[in-house]
């Protein structure tokens, strides 16, 4: 698991969903500045893989990364600040500020509602090395326009006003509690503690308490002055743009930009060789038995790094790792996880074992360290390397190809020293030999490098040697990369471009095929297939049954074991996902076009031969009771299953009737393996099937290969659509006790008669769009950026595609002594909401916000093909979306609100909240 996918481990600040154009001054940089501004031009760096480097006059670096291909554009901004860059008492710091400069500038305003009512997709991250925003928007020259005037704007004139810092560090704060909830977390923030003396990688990101409640707002605002600066920053603009209009408009809007006389002082902080191992405990309440190793390594620049994140998959992937199958598979634990931390400086690895109630800890203690730490008598084999460098550089394409993940990639490679890491990376990983890993990993894993056990003296101590931070300027000089990832076609995501694309026809036994060919980046292929079988009374008592089965499809089929499944997957750069739920079975996959034939015989094999190995399943039981365990007592999931239960009108046994955990344990420990083969031999059959490609494929060969492989294959039950019910909504409050949780939860949901092709569905998706749906609404404005008493608060709207049942649910994540002024604040809105409906610019932001996030979904082909598999289900095409679209255009203000009133009552809405109010009614009476 490479550090990229760490963000929200390491608690960074992210919004999901996001332009008011006006070209701003740049306000004066700290330091003294010269009267003039910088000279606008940009100098040609380097062009490296089709990714051109530019360089202004005041230190900015840009990256041009065009894909035609793609009808989406991302840009990006790192700033080269992280939590390394924090002085005493200002932990939390960059992180803090990367939630202040969201607030506004001189000249715009709150910039999280700027961005949430034009529907975008947007982000910002804090890690150790470097801070990161990107939004990702449809392609077109407006949208372009303003984001890179806002990031100008923002760049230099944020307001970094008190009056925010009064609200936002209580939301922040609320961020912590939730990251205080996860046991794993917890547990990585006190082992990282544990094991540097004097460095900042010993201190997350999120920061302290009382650093985050006490920092001083002119702290706050030299820190921002002092790093958010041109010559600080990489700007990064990926996927559909024209790049010349673009590096001007960039030179006109950032060029601007006085260049700061003040220098960055690089930080010089190291830690000492290590004279022996440490240990940490933590005891909370929970579920989870978690064990883990850290080790000390390289800085992510140096070559080790490379070796370690291999070694990482050897020892730890599912289900090819050696702890995987010596300690999951003999039933010592029921899961392993690698945590590679590729840093500026050096950094470390954490290696993962999670374990149940029954499992022995001290033996499972022993036997992981046995085999990190042993492994110059175990030495790594020519297999194992080989599938990790399969799995490593198959995760290198799917970035590549895809600009939005490329664009939070580049932050990374940024952070290390320059983007071109992110190919030096690359070709580390395939050029590594045996000798190598092997060296590494004896280097670095041994008893005296680690962070689990307790401090042993010893006369002759072991120490890892850990090399300098390479000079990465001299290791990217004349770097040239390779011949660019081939481009794909200019796709127009319209719903009518979309049908006329699109190949519908219908295979022998019945099963529904659609097949979009196009051109696309790294000619890759994405698609889905959704199986339905069985009815209210095959499937009565079968729920767990159906749930299990399912996942057993992908550990092991044919001759193959579920092992060398994902090595044949890692080989071929493909990515397959299979869900089974009470009624069918979901298939999601990814696949580069030449490799698609080999795919689509192993997914045949998946579908239509599973094996159902004995040990398999047994590992599958026990994960599930494990996760059970773990949910016991999360106040989200709690508060979320007890809404369940109370409003469920199915009678116990019924596939559509969840259960409690307690139900669902005892049904997992009642089902066996002869279960699972008898339910696949009865219910399994793809003439009820829906299959759907989108991608870079030619379309009859694959046609005919699907034909083949689904068009003789038939379930031995019939099927029947299961009808959705009303839900039976109490109207009335509920709460639970979660004891020793820092982060409430609570949820509120409330039902109506109402289909996806009534009249007033879209005017309720616009609704929902205001009053939680997205980042600039109602509640989120209320909770989060006004009173600052939630990380998160928001609604959402669903309506049944087939039967008259929709539902509004409302949700909110607090402190528990909060709970009092979330329940006020939730219900004044509703209520406000009910009574006076929106406002016509409500109505303006909401139209433009759905009209980008609908546009922006169908520019994803994975999400493409699921949706086409859906409608072929119903019987439809992307006709009704564009109608959708089209009423979603035309609505009235009169309309919506006259939806709002007939169908929101505020006192119809069941409400349960879920935390530990009786320890914060104890902590506040203790401070009286």
């Amino acid at each position: 698991m490479n550090v990229k996918h760490l963000f929200t481990l390491a608690l960074a600040c992210a919004f999901v969903t996001p332009l008011v154009a006006a070209d701003s001054p740049a306000a004066k940089p700290e330091g003294k500045s010269s009267s003039k501004t910088a000279a606008a031009s940009a100098t040609l760096v380097t062009t490296v893989e089709g990714i051109a480097e530019y360089r202004l006059a005041n230190g900015l670096r840009v990256l041009l990364a065009p894909d035609a291909s793609k009808p989406t554009t991302t840009v990006n901004v790192t700033y080269l600040v992280g939590s390394r860059h924090e002085n005493y008492g200002e932990t939390g710091m960059a992180h803090l500020l990367e939630h202040m400069v969201f607030k506004g500038t001189k000249s715009r305003g709150n910039l999280m509602q700027e961005l949430g009512k034009r529907g975008m997709q947007f982000n910002g991250t804090t890690f150790f090395d470097r801070t990161n925003y990107y939004q990702t928007f449809s392609a077109n020259d407006e949208n372009l326009k303003w984001a890179l005037e806002m990031e100008a704007d923002r760049m230099v004139n944020s307001l970094i006003a008190r009056r925010d810092l009064e609200t936002e560090f209580s939301v922040v704060r609320n961020e912590l509690e939730r990251g205080e909830n996860n046991p794993r977390l917890v547990l990585w923030k006190q082992l990282s503690a544990a094991t540097f003396d004097w460095h900042n990688y010993g201190k997350t990101t999120i920061g302290a308490r009382a650093d985050i409640e006490n920092v001083k707002i002119e702290n706050l605002q030299a820190f921002y002055r002092h790093y958010y600066q041109p010559d600080n920053a990489v700007l990064l603009v990926a996927g559909k743009f024209d790049p010349q209009q673009t590096i001007k408009l960039i030179t006109k809007l950032f060029g601007r930009i006085a260049k700061p006389s003040r220098h960055i002082a690089p930080t010089y902080t190291t830690e000492s060789q290590r004279d022996g191992a440490r240990e940490v405990q933590v005891q909370r309440a929970a579920d989870e038995y978690l064990l883990a190793a850290l080790y000390p390594t390289s800085a992510g620049s140096h070559p080790d790094a490379s070796a370690i994140n291999a070694l990482g998959e050897i020892l730890a992937s599912t289900p090819n790792g050696r702890l995987h199958k010596n300690l999951v598979e003999t039933n010592k634990a029921v899961g392993v996880q690698a945590w590679p931390f590729d840093l500026a400086e050096p950094g470390y690895v954490i290696f993962w074992l999670q374990l149940n109630k029954d499992n022995d800890l001290a033996e499972a203690r022993k036997l992981m360290l046995s085999e990190l730490e042993n492994l110059a008598k175990q030495p790594i084999t020519e297999a194992e390397l080989k599938r990790a460098k399969n799995a490593l550089l198959a995760d290198f394409d799917k970035t590549v190809n895809d600009p939005q993940r490329l664009a939070v990639a580049m932050s990374e490679a940024i952070s290390l020293g320059d983007w071109r890491m992110f190919f030096i990376q690359r070709d580390r990983i395939e050029a590594l030999t045996l000798a190598d890993v092997q060296t590494v990993a004896v280097n670095y894993f041994r008893e005296n490098n680690r962070s689990f056990g307790q401090f042993t003296p010893t006369e002759k101590p072991q120490r890892a040697v850990i090399p300098a931070t390479p000079d990465v300027a001299k290791l990217v000089a004349n770097y040239e990369g390779r011949k660019a990832t081939a481009e794909g076609e200019v796709f127009d995501a319209t719903p009518a471009n979309i049908d006329a694309r699109t190949a519908r026809s219908t295979l022998v036994n019945g099963a529904k095929l659609a097949l979009l060919s196009k051109k696309t980046r790294g000619e890759i292929v994405k698609g889905a297939i959704d199986l339905h079988f069985g009815d209210e009374q095959t499937l009565f008592g079968k729920r767990t049954l159906a749930s299990l089965t399912g996942a057993m499809l992908n550990r092991g089929a044919g001759k193959l074991t579920r092992a060398e499944i994902n090595a044949k997957l890692d080989e071929l750069k493909a990515q397959l996902r299979v869900g089974g739920s009470g009624a069918g079975v979901s298939v999601r996959f990814e696949v580069p076009r030449k490799h698609l034939p080999e795919f689509l015989d192993l997914m045949l094999d998946t579908l239509r031969a599973p094996s159902f190995p004995a040990s398999e399943f047994d590992q599958v039981v026990k994960e599930n009771l494990t996760r059970i365990d773990s949910m016991r007592k999360e106040p989200g999931v709690v508060a979320q299953l007890a809404l369940q239960q109370s409003t469920n009108v199915y009678p116990k046994g019924d596939v559509r009737n969840q259960g409690t955990l307690d139900e669902v344990a005892a049904s997992i420990r009642a089902t066996t393996l002869a279960d699972v083969n008898d339910f696949y031999r009865l219910f399994y059959g793809a003439e009820n099937a829906q299959i759907s490609l989108v991608g870079d494929f030619d379309a009859e060969p694959v046609k005919k290969i699907l034909e083949q492989h689904y068009g003789n294959w038939k379930s031995a039950q019939p099927y029947r659509r299961l009808v959705t019910l009303m839900p039976a909504v109490k109207y009335d409050q509920m709460a639970l006790e979660v004891a020793d949780k820092p982060n409430a939860n609570l949820i509120a949901i409330t039902a109506f008669a109402m289909q996806d092709t009534d009249p007033d569905y879209p005017a309720m998706l616009l609704a929902n769009e205001v009053l939680g749906g997205g980042v600039k609404s109602r509640l989120f404005d209320r909770l989060r950026q006004k009173e600052g008493i939630s990380y998160g608060a928001g609604s959402g709207f669903r309506a049944d595609p087939e039967d008259k049942v929709s539902t509004v649910t409302l949700s909110a994540s607090f402190a528990p002594q909060f709970r009092a002024r979330v329940e006020q604040a939730v219900s004044e809105e509703v209520i406000r909401f009910a009574k006076d409906g929106i406002t016509a610019e409500e109505l303006a932001d909401a139209k433009l916000a759905l009209k980008q996030e609908r546009s922006i979904a169908r520019a994803q082909d994975g999400t493409l093909a699921a949706t086409i598999a859906g409608q072929m289900r119903l019987g439809r095409t992307m006709a009704l979306s564009a109608k959708i679209d089209a009423a979603l255009a035309a609505l009235t203000l009169e309309h919506v609100n006259a939806s709002v009133r007939k169908y929101i009552k505020p006192d119809r809405f069941m409400l349960v909240v879920a935390g530990d109010f009786a320890g914060a009614a104890k902590a506040a009476a203790e401070k009286k």
